[in-house]
């Protein structure tokens, strides 16, 4: 009898014990993720994308941001190269001409300096061959920065700090031009715009871009348009003349390309500007008469390809040439070295 409740006992605690484990939770599998797609980079357009820019000596590039943003370099001591090349507009200034030394109103408009490394040459007209020839002209320019370059340097020579920099991006005790306008163009070759929109569609992104500018796009391409505007900064790439089909009317007595080769043949002909980031950088044409992207298009349109494009149209072809605005340079803003004693003080309001 013992033995049989004792049976029962143990039969009880075992049907208890059991019943009392909980299974355990079956392991969920993790949920498996999509591969992102593969982007298909189009290939054959007449237009290829911005790659960012590669650094190879970022002191020599701060020395010349610096430079790029030093007033002093004028002999009004306000007018630095960032006053007519504004990088919080594009790299222009917005103005049909740009103001110089004592308010004097320049002949032509202000290129932007954004991607102005891919140019073939500098200025409207090509009349420097690149960045750093190009950065040594408004310095010494009276209706620009109405300075010298023996004079600059001597401002940048009595600067201590300045002194110390230059020797240690150059090696050298001493200071110079050439060494400024080097430093200026490093800096310079460095304000690419990757990222636009319409890049992200040349990399095979269907979505970066909507149906009107794709539109606007193959209009663009089927107009002609990409004769003249291509490659990665839409044009800088060659000398066109301005009123092809018909002339270009115009109060401006800027001559274009014939100031520089003397060649009756270059008359009227200008250095095809970038049309990246070109909603930022009105007005247009060299003389700046076409205040809006809407009025650059009509004007084009008639005058370089014989076209009179519709409302529609001229609003595809905008929509299209907002997606060129790429990523704008961003960096800490330079802190310039203070003057010395002997820093020949600058001359706003002298002769």
């Amino acid at each position: 009898m013992k033995m049989h409740i004792l049976a029962v006992t143990l039969l009880a605690a075992g049907v208890v014990t059991s019943c009392s484990k909980k299974e355990e939770p079956k392991p969920v599998p993790a949920a498996v993720q999509p591969a992102a797609p593969v982007l298909q980079p189009r290939t054959g357009e007449p237009v290829t994308p911005i790659a960012a820019p590669k650094v190879a000596d970022p002191a020599m590039v701060e020395l010349g941001k610096k430079l790029f943003f030093d007033p002093r370099l004028s002999k009004s001591g306000f007018i630095s190269c960032n006053s007519c090349h504004n990088l919080s507009m594009g790299g222009s200034d917005n103005l049909k001409s740009s103001v110089g030394h004592k308010w004097n109103q320049g002949p032509i408009n202000s290129p932007t300096v954004l991607n102005s490394g891919m140019n073939l040459a500098q200025f409207w007209d090509g009349r420097a061959k690149d960045l750093k020839e190009q950065a040594g002209g408004p310095i010494g320019n009276p209706g620009e920065m109405s300075f010298t370059h023996d004079l600059a340097v001597s401002v940048l020579q009595s600067i201590p700090a300045y002194v110390d920099e230059f020797k240690k991006v150059f090696n050298a005790d001493t200071i110079d031009i050439d060494k400024v306008t080097t430093a200026i163009a490093a800096f310079e070759e460095t304000l690419v715009t990757p990222n636009a929109r319409f890049d992200k569609w040349l990399n095979g992104d269907d979505a970066a871009i909507t149906k009107e500018e794709l539109a606007g796009y193959e209009l663009f391409k089927s107009s002609g348009c990409t004769n003249c505007h291509n490659g990665p900064a839409l044009g800088g790439n060659s000398f066109q003349k301005m009123g092809i089909v018909t002339p270009f009317m115009t109060k401006s007595k800027v001559v274009g390309r014939i100031a520089v080769t003397k060649d009756i043949a270059d008359r009227f002909k200008f250095k095809v500007p970038t049309l990246r980031n070109v909603e930022l950088t009105y007005p247009y044409f060299h003389d700046g008469s076409a205040q809006t992207l809407s009025k650059a298009v009509e004007v084009m349109g008639q005058i370089q390809l014989g076209k009179t494009y519709t409302p529609e149209e001229n609003a595809s072809l905008v929509a299209f040439l907002k997606s060129l605005t790429g990523d704008q340079p961003k960096f800490e803003l330079p802190q310039l070295p203070p003057s010395s004693d002997t820093t020949p003080a600058p001359q706003p309001f002298g002769k």
